[in-house]
């Protein structure tokens, strides 16, 4: 008898070994196409490389460039224009800008011939047009002037013309100021370092000798300064805050103000400098708030 529970192999399905087949064909197929685009692409890649390939020409001989003459250096600039006379301008233009040259007599000129006076009516009035003043603020006389004074008198300068422009009448009144403990403090520090002396050392009316000559020395610098910027100003009419007019003027308005009760005598606190022995305003002084005893140099 034949053994039921014998188990029979069983082939595989037809259809799968199909399918088995038809892809390995397909594969083949696949890579045959890879082959011929790579192959294309080879020969395509080799084709552009030959095209590229140029034999390079003989490199022609550079001629050789003339040497530019050296540019002749130009001659320093002397002003032959006589003191308030009109600027000669028979020279030949220099081939540079040359500030020196460029603003050399005009400003001489100017003042001789009194274009930044005020202009009045003929019989001496302000005109219809209208007033403009500017007191120039003084610099003071300690030292020279710098970037932050030029820009003050360059912003005062052109309100002063555009004024004139408008046909009014116009001062631009220039000037100094003595600056009082300010000239004192830096006339001491240059007398103790030239010759180790105190004021109270050369006694005050040398002091106040070397102040005067302190003064006289960079009023001269700040004018120059300022004439040099070519402002408006009318220098007939300069001022010194403590010229002899000044001085009157302040010790009139002081007992006018006394008279009227405007300036009294009272019981104040004043800044008092132990130094200078005097008493120094609010904006000569530099406020240190102290919350115990505290040692000061």
């Amino acid at each position: 008898m034949a053994d039921n529970n014998a188990t029979t192999p069983v082939p595989p399905p037809a259809a799968a070994g199909a399918e088995s087949i038809e892809k390995s064909k397909n594969a083949d197929k696949n890579e045959a196409k890879r082959l011929a685009k790579l192959e294309k692409f080879l020969a395509k890649q080799k084709a552009a490389a030959e095209k590229t390939k140029v034999v390079p020409a003989a490199k022609e001989e550079k001629k050789a460039k003339p040497e530019k003459a050296a540019a002749a250096p130009e001659p320093e600039f002397v002003n032959t224009t006589p003191k308030g006379e009109k600027k000669d301008m028979s020279e030949p233009m220099a081939a540079t800008y040359n500030p020196k040259a460029v603003e050399a007599a005009w400003n001489d000129w100017w003042e001789k011939e009194g274009f930044f006076q005020p202009e009045l009516t003929a019989d001496g009035r302000i005109k219809s047009e209208g007033l403009f003043v500017i007191a120039a603020p003084p610099p003071n006389i300690t030292g020279s002037l710098h970037t932050g004074h030029a820009l003050a008198v360059s912003i005062e300068d052109g309100l002063a013309r555009w004024n004139r422009m408008l046909g009014k009448t116009v001062l631009f009144n220039p000037g100094t100021d003595h600056a009082g403990i300010s000239a004192q403090a830096v006339v001491e520090k240059q007398l103790w370092k030239e010759s180790k002396q105190t004021r109270h050392d050369i006694g005050r009316e040398a002091f106040v000798n070397k102040i005067w000559d302190w003064k006289d020395v960079f009023q001269a610098r700040i004018n120059n300064q300022v004439r040099r910027l070519g402002a408006s100003f009318d220098w007939t009419r300069e001022a010194f805050t403590l010229s002899d007019s000044l001085s009157r003027a302040v010790t009139e308005t002081f007992c006018r103000f006394h008279e009227e009760g405007i300036i009294y005598r009272a019981t104040r606190l004043v800044n008092w400098c132990s130094e200078l022995n005097t008493a120094l305003s609010n904006l000569e002084v530099d406020n240190k708030e102290l919350t115990g005893r505290t040692l000061l140099n």
